[in-house]
């Protein structure tokens, strides 16, 4: 069975931590994470974060334009953004469940999945397993369990915060795919390829996942293209098996910028974390693929950026003329600036001899490239072409793509 742990308003409460207006939040006020604010002091689309339960009441929505939420609700109250907060206390909550065992897959700030078959050994039974889970956590938090990933979710949502959901089994999954037709359609919500599909779903009067499953996949195909086929197995109980997050070897170095918030004294702390940084011992002579920028803000609330280098470097001349650059997306005066690294190359040292041509240089090189694709635009970003029926009339069926295997 596949258990899915949702914290509810994981954000809102990040956002809201160590300030006043936190003990609000828990008792019922109407609060909002504000949209973010780019380096010209405008509002990045206007559109706000995780609200409240009180700020749904009346009417306002994750997503939804500012002017339309303060038509809506004018006590509002609205919260910075501090996703740097955010990402240290859900890498804080990832840890927590890999402690009782748990191979676990994010799905993003708040919800994770993970497969409770192998943990019987450790916490004896299923209750046992999500009791643990419970303790390490320290939060509230809903627990649905289910045959696949979607189904969990949607038992997750559904379910109280004090006892755990199960719908179906894996011998008798289709308890399951009964129990998901009568879910709203809003749950494509939360997976980022069906997301879109819901207002026109909603404008077309398909309200329910069992609605949906009626309409057929080709229909959904042709209308939606790959994210209707993706919503039609979803609705009728199908989804991909769980991916469980590598572990991965993280440095961070943080410093308090003083009087030096902005401009080129700025510059010159970012030059003392780059260094810091290669000098770690850890580093072991590997060159950075991609790290992460990210300040807490003198007016509250943090801001982050995510680079990816050209090409894996070690010069710290070259990596802070890269970050350099991104110090002008800040939207405010910074108190402190912390540099993480996310992803290494290979060592500096490595590299092959000009008469080096033969096939362990060019799978070296193949490997790289996927790396260098996967740290960019993610890990199914690299594909390749798999035929599989070359003798079809359908040009889409001669040749698949599939993910390309670590070299």
């Amino acid at each position: 069975m596949v258990a899915c742990v949702h914290l509810p308003r994981f954000e809102l409460v990040a956002a809201a931590e160590g300030s006043s207006l936190a003990q609000r939040a828990l008792a019922g006020g109407a609060l909002a994470v504000a949209p973010p604010v780019s380096a010209d002091g405008a509002a990045a689309a206007g559109r706000l974060g995780e609200v409240s339960g009180a700020a749904e009441a009346n009417g306002v929505r994750r997503g939804m334009l500012l002017g339309e939420a303060l038509a809506r609700c004018p006590e509002l109250v609205l919260l910075p953004g501090n996703p740097v907060r955010v990402q240290e206390l859900w890498e804080s909550s990832l840890q927590a469940l890999e402690s009782i065992g748990a191979a676990v897959e994010s799905g993003g700030p708040g919800l994770a999945f993970f497969d409770t078959a192998g943990l019987a050994g450790l916490h004896g039974t299923r209750e046992g397993t999500i009791a643990a889970a419970r303790r390490a956590l320290g939060r509230p938090a809903r627990v649905g369990l289910a045959p696949v990933r979607f189904a969990a979710l949607a038992a997750a949502l559904a379910s109280a915060s004090r006892r755990a959901l199960v719908v179906g089994s894996p011998a008798h999954p289709t308890s399951a795919r009964r129990w998901i037709a009568a879910r709203p359609v809003d749950l494509l919500g939360y997976r980022e390829r069906t997301a879109e599909l819901v207002p026109p779903l909603r404008r077309l009067g398909v309200l329910t996942l069992g609605e949906l499953a009626k309409l057929g996949r080709g229909e959904l195909t042709d209308r939606f293209g790959e994210a209707g086929g993706l919503a039609h197995r979803l609705a009728c109980g199908e989804d991909t098996p769980l991916r469980p997050r590598r572990p991965r070897e993280r440095l961070e170095e943080a410093m308090g910028v003083g009087d030096a918030a902005s401009g080129t004294a700025l510059k010159r702390v970012l030059g003392v974390l780059v260094s810091r940084l290669l000098a770690r011992a850890e580093r072991r002579g590997r060159t950075l693929r991609a790290v992460t920028l990210s300040a807490q803000l003198v007016s509250g609330g943090s801001w982050s950026e995510r680079v990816v280098f050209r090409e894996p470097v070690s010069d710290p001349e070259r990596i802070l003329l890269a970050l350099s650059l991104r110090l002008e997306l800040l939207p405010a005066p910074a108190a402190e600036l912390r540099l993480a690294v996310e992803g290494f190359g290979p060592p500096q040292g490595e590299q092959g001899t000009l008469l080096d041509q033969g096939r362990g240089l060019r799978l070296t090189r193949l490997g790289e490239a996927v790396a260098q694709v996967r740290a960019v635009a993610g890990r199914d970003a690299a594909l390749r072409a798999v035929c599989v029926d070359p003798d079809s009339r359908v040009p889409e069926r001669r040749v698949v793509l599939a993910p390309v295997a670590d070299v």
